[in-house]
C-alpha cells in the first residue's frame, strides 16, 4: 500500500499520478497527495515510475502503517522494488535481465 510521497524528493512530474491504475493520487499544485490510500492495490507502478525515488509502498500492507518518512529514509526504502529488480538509478545497465524496465520509456 502507498504509504508516503517524500516532499523533499519529489520533482512534482505528476508521473505517479499518471501512471497508478486505482487512480489513488490527487495532482496539486505541488506534491501529488495520496487521496485514496485504501484503493491502492500494492502495483508499485508508482514506485518504478519515480524518476526521484520519493514513494513509499509498503509491502504486504492490509491498511496503512504508520512509517514515517525519516524512518523510510534512515532504512534506505525509497525506491527499494526497483532495486530489488536489478534497477541502478543513473546508472547504465543492471535492467538487462528485467522485462519490466520497458516501462520507464512510456513515461517520456
Amino acid at each position: 500500500m502507498i504509504e508516503i510521497v517524500s516532499e523533499a524528493r519529489c520533482i512534482e512530474c505528476d508521473i505517479c499520478v499518471k501512471v497508478c491504475p486505482a487512480n489513488v493520487f490527487d495532482a496539486t499544485d505541488t506534491v501529488p497527495v495520496i487521496a485514496r490510500q485504501d484503493d491502492c492495490q500494492t502495483c508499485y507502478l508508482c514506485e518504478i515510475y519515480c524518476p526521484t525515488d520519493a514513494l513509499y509502498v509498503a509491502e504486504q500492507a492490509d491498511g496503512p502503517t504508520g512509517i514515517r518518512e525519516s524512518e523510510v529514509e534512515e532504512r534506505g526504502l525509497f525506491g527499494i522494488y526497483a532495486r530489488e529488480l536489478g534497477w541502478k538509478r543513473g546508472k547504465p545497465g543492471g535492467t538487462e535481465y528485467d522485462p519490466t524496465h520497458r516501462l520507464r520509456v512510456a513515461q517520456v
